[in-house]
């Protein structure tokens, strides 16, 4: 994940890209983001979802977000990870693989991501978050 890292890595996209919001609007999506799901966190008694289908909600608005110039699904997926574990729920296997080459595995990831996109129907992309290749 850290091997070779990127000169700009960790800078917040300055530039339109073909996915995400407006370049201005990441800092406040991204505080959005957080604020919404601590309040769907609740006090951990009574999630607004199951912990799971709160946990992929997170990451495909924090890939819709888009705030890097690359690594987004990388840093959604760690950020994910760490509210997983946080929820105390089993860790996410993401499909068992990497998914940074383009392979099926990673197809089958990115339609996961455009069902919800078109649909807000999350089942596809908790069942990957699950699979185990």
């Amino acid at each position: 994940m850290f091997g070779d890292v990127w000169v700009w890595a960790g800078q917040l996209r300055q530039r339109e890209a073909n996915i995400g919001v407006d370049p201005h609007q990441i800092p406040v999506a991204v505080r959005d983001l957080c604020e919404d799901t601590v309040t769907q966190i609740g006090s951990r008694s009574k999630l607004a979802y199951p912990a799971d289908e709160l946990a992929v909600r997170f990451h495909h608005r924090l890939v819709l977000i888009h705030p890097f110039r690359n690594g987004n699904g990388r840093h959604a997926r760690l950020a994910t990870d760490l509210l997983v574990a946080d929820l105390g729920v089993e860790p996410f296997t993401w499909g068992g693989a990497e998914l940074t080459a383009p392979t099926d595995l990673r197809t089958d990831y990115l339609t996961a991501l455009r069902h919800a996109d078109t649909t807000l129907d999350f089942t596809p992309l908790v069942e990957f978050a699950r699979r185990t290749n």
